[in-house]
């Protein structure tokens, strides 16, 4: 956006979520296998209330957060929308925007790493 100062800090939090529990770990452990994420927790179930081709709809669903870098996100996102078994999941991210510089060293020398 013109006259926006970029400020990000380069490190994200993914959200996504599935209708069970092995599927959401099954995202948590190919998306960290494949050093898209450093790290993936599954949390759940989580009661949701949603709007799903025009009707209100509410059920239990788990919800998978990863962390990760914004260089990073696009083949993240890209993976998640193969490997998610929905047509059109939630993927959301956050960016992170205080954290300890250790974690960040440890973030940075996980992604991407290979070996």
């Amino acid at each position: 956006m013109a006259g926006m100062l970029e400020s990000m800090s380069g490190y994200l939090q993914v959200t996504t979520v599935a209708d069970s529990a092995d599927t959401a770990a099954s995202l948590a452990r190919s998306a960290v296998a494949a050093r898209l994420a450093a790290s993936a927790q599954v949390v759940g179930p989580v009661t949701s209330v949603f709007w799903h081709l025009n009707e209100l709809g509410e059920g239990q669903e788990w919800k998978v957060e990863f962390k990760t870098t914004l260089a990073t996100y696009e083949a993240l996102q890209r993976h998640l929308l193969s490997e998610h078994p929905w047509e059109n999941p939630e993927i959301t991210a956050v960016e992170i925007t205080k954290g300890t510089d250790r974690y960040f060293d440890w973030l940075d020398r996980t992604i991407g790493h290979q070996g």
